[in-house]
């Protein structure tokens, strides 16, 4: 009797969590992919996603850090900060990013039309689980935004957005230093 490799490592019925799934680093998006989600979000008027999509970009942060923003993180008052400071939860270190004016401007539509107060959360939950957007769900927008534009949601992640900004800086540029 002839077993394959899967049959004799893994029980009955078992299939692994990563089976049939790409593995390995996932792409950044292209500047033309970043205007075309850009712009069907902003048709759409969907003030969350633009803010997030916009911030994801210009921060580089990773998605637990992203969704856990607060307000008081990136704004004084009503004014949006030209740059911000957040402690990184993986590395407890502080990262610093800039914040380009038409991400400002996405995030204080966002915040205006939800009435968000400095301590709230800068992407609040629906559910009462949580009191913010968990890092499953916005991988779930993530995959909504790529496919909106016609891409495979299979090759590109949260990830994805989180090398776009450092990859076009290098591609225009060709200097680490400014990455």
């Amino acid at each position: 009797m002839s077993t394959t490799k899967n049959e004799s490592t893994h029980p009955a019925g078992h299939v692994p969590w990563n089976k049939g799934k790409l593995i390995g680093q996932k792409p950044p998006l292209k500047l033309q992919e970043i205007w075309a989600i850009r712009i069907r979000l902003q048709l759409a008027k969907r003030l969350r996603d633009l803010a997030l999509f916009d911030l994801a970009i210009d921060s580089k942060l990773r998605g637990c850090d992203l969704v856990s923003l607060r307000v008081q993180d990136i704004a004084h008052g009503n004014q949006i900060l030209p740059r911000a400071s957040v402690i990184q939860q993986k590395t407890g270190r502080p990262v610093r990013f800039e914040l380009t004016e038409q991400t400002r401007e996405a995030v204080r539509a966002w915040i205006d039309a939800k009435h968000l107060a400095a301590g709230s959360f800068l992407f609040p939950s629906r559910s009462r689980k949580s009191q913010h957007l968990s890092t499953r769900q916005y991988a779930r927008i993530v995959q909504r935004w790529v496919a909106l534009i016609g891409l495979e949601p299979a090759y590109y992640g949260t990830h994805s957005l989180r090398r776009t900004k450092a990859t076009l800086i290098y591609r225009r540029t060709k200097n680490l230093r400014a990455v």
